[in-house]
């Protein structure tokens, strides 16, 4: 039994900068420091956070009056925003940089009189600071067929944004279908899918094909890591996702020849090589890396958080 492993897999830039602005608030401010919502969605660097002295909070009213809050990658509402700032909190935003993109982009596209169409999972967290970049005049659809159902005031002033961990493949099942019924919807310059979302799905689906197993990484949580699952499942190939090496079934090993491991975009590599050495324990032989996409995007810290030799970046 051999294991494939994808390429590229695991953290991308705006994870790897999440974690960095609340291990340098810590560093700086010392314990404790507030995170609104989880970081990121991964209970293994949620736990290690919260060892270094990370309080994870659900609603801003948990924080103590003036003590320094950091919103997490998903982005917030403008709503959240302005309690923060009611309260005196010291906020640092750990927003990634590609979500704040989607997010100036309802702001510009409600100045300029259209109706928003948002395509993404209700209830997530990125989704519900999306549309809260707006009063009103914000829809959310999350599959072609609730584009039927839509009601705005004006088909020829409508544009749509999405939320950047979508399936490639099932966005542009609903991109079609909005541009089906509204002919003139106006859409983002550059898609919201991110480099990272779309790099590991396309290393998933050359992966998938040569394996009978796919294990993928990632939380339940994670919207990135779920659709990992689904683009390997649609290949025809057993997918499955689990947070760490304990999860993994010794049964679903029997009779595989080939497995595939990869990991979602806020899983870290350390579980990865965990559950490599796990497998190998079960009898896989070989690892194979396979060719893939070379990720250089780096985003840097808040300027009130780089180290002094960091300071002139971006």
């Amino acid at each position: 039994m051999k294991a494939l492993l994808a390429q590229p897999r695991g953290f991308c830039a705006g994870v790897d900068r999440a974690i960095g602005i609340v291990e340098r608030a810590l560093e700086l401010f010392g314990r404790p420091v507030y995170v609104r919502h989880e970081i990121v969605h991964n209970e293994h660097v949620v736990g290690a956070l919260r060892e270094q002295g990370a309080v994870f909070v659900d609603e801003l009213d948990q924080v103590p009056a003036g003590a320094v809050v950091i919103f997490s990658a998903h982005g917030v509402s403008r709503a959240v925003r302005a309690e923060a700032e009611r309260r005196g909190l010291r906020v640092f935003d750990a927003t990634c940089p590609l979500v704040t993109k989607v997010h100036m982009e309802v702001a510009k596209m409600r100045r300029d009189g259209f109706h928003v169409v948002m395509i993404g999972h209700a209830g997530h967290p990125e989704v519900e600071g999306t549309m809260g970049q707006a009063d009103d005049g914000i829809h959310l659809v999350e599959k072609a067929a609730d584009v039927d159902r839509l009601e705005v005031p004006d088909p020829e002033r409508v544009a749509y944004v999405t939320q950047t961990t979508l399936s490639v493949d099932d966005c542009l099942q609903i991109v079609a279908a909005l541009k089906a019924r509204f002919p003139r919807i106006a859409e983002p310059k550059k898609q919201d899918i991110c480099y990272a979302t779309q790099n590991r799905q396309d290393a998933v689906k050359a992966m998938a094909p040569q394996c009978e197993l796919v294990l993928v990484i990632g939380s339940p949580t994670s919207s990135n890591s779920n659709r990992l699952r689904e683009v390997a499942a649609k290949t025809g190939c057993e997918a499955r996702m689990i947070r760490s090496a304990d999860e993994l079934d010794p049964a679903w090993l029997a009779g595989r020849r080939c497995v595939g491991v990869t990991a979602g975009a806020s899983a870290p590599e350390e579980l990865v090589q965990a559950l490599l050495a796990r497998l190998q324990a079960l009898g896989v032989d070989s690892v194979l890396p396979l060719e893939g996409v070379r990720e250089t995007m780096v985003f840097p810290l808040p300027r009130d958080l780089a180290r002094p030799q960091e300071s002139g970046a971006g």
